[in-house]
Formats: structure tokens, sequence, C-alpha cells
């Protein structure tokens, strides 16, 4: 399965694609989508939409997991981050892609073990899990967490699943 992990924002969106095979993943892609600040607001969403829409047909993602939003510093900042993040939403959904979200909590908690992780615990971790040569730049970084954070996630409601389907056949 291969999944692409956004990190939503409006100045930066970060994002990273890994894949998983069996017991493992591995690293596809990362970056950021830097639209110019000088734009007008709506073209820099613009720009945030097509790079992805890119993205997704170059790399075909199976599933998308995205970032919550979390309450920024004032109302402002939330809600340019809400536009970034619908942004990305509707990209996913022209492609047909399912999407996934994560809270920032869960993401930490997934990749450090640790809900209050800090950014530099996260850089360091997703290096190390994925065997990367360096460590990618923070929204990159927290994409990935993103994608790593959905692998886990869906590979343990998995084994719960089947192990729900199980007891049920024993009960009958």
């Amino acid at each position: 399965m291969k999944i692409l992990g956004i990190d939503p924002g409006s100045r930066i969106t970060g994002y990273g694609i890994i894949e998983n095979t069996g017991n493992s993943i591995s690293h596809v892609d990362n970056g950021g989508i830097q639209p110019d600040h000088k734009l007008p607001f709506s073209q820099r969403l613009r720009k945030i939409f097509d790079e992805l829409a890119n993205l997704i047909d170059i790399h075909k993602p199976d599933i998308v997991a995205i970032e919550n939003v979390f309450v920024a510093k004032n109302v402002r900042s939330s809600l340019l981050l809400g536009h970034a993040r619908g942004t990305a939403m509707v990209a996913a959904s022209l492609a047909n892609l399912r999407v996934e979200e994560y809270s920032p909590s869960e993401v930490k908690q997934a990749i450090v073990g640790t809900g209050r992780a800090t950014k530099c615990q996260i850089q360091h971790m997703v290096k190390a899990m994925l065997n990367l040569p360096e460590i990618a730049f923070e929204d990159a970084s927290d994409a990935l967490a993103v994608a790593i954070c959905h692998c886990n996630t869906a590979s343990f409601k998995n084994r719960l699943q089947k192990q729900q389907l199980i007891n049920k056949r024993r009960d009958k």
C-alpha cells in the first residue's frame, strides 16, 4: 500500500510518500509545496492543489493521511490552515482517494511513543524508521510521520477486525 501523508499549511504544505509492504515501510518521496507568499491567497491554494494533484498522478497512492487542524496561536492562522487542509482533501477526493485524518498527538504517539513529542524528536524518529540518509525538513518529516501513523494504525485496525471475526466464529 502506498500512502501519501500531508502536513497542510498555507505557507508550506509538507508531503511524504511511503510504501508499506508486509511488515516493512520504505520511503518513496517527500518535500514541501511553498507557494509564493506574494500571490493572492486563492492562488496559493491553487498552487497547493495543483502540486498535490500532480504528486497523486505521478505516485498513485492508495490512500491519503492528513493531519487534523489544531488550535493555532490565533483564529486567523487556524482558518488559513483549514483552507490549506480543505484544498488537500479536495485534491485527494477528486482522485477518488480515501482520506484518513489524525490529530497531532496521535501522530506523535505513533512515531515517538508520546503525544507530547517535539518536532526534533519526530524528525529523528522518521529518519530512523525510514532509514533516510538525512533528516527531512520539518514539514516533510511531519507529513512522513502522518503517513507512518496511518500505516501503523491501519495495520492495528486490520488485526483487531480479524481477531473480532475469529472470536465471532468461535462463539457460534
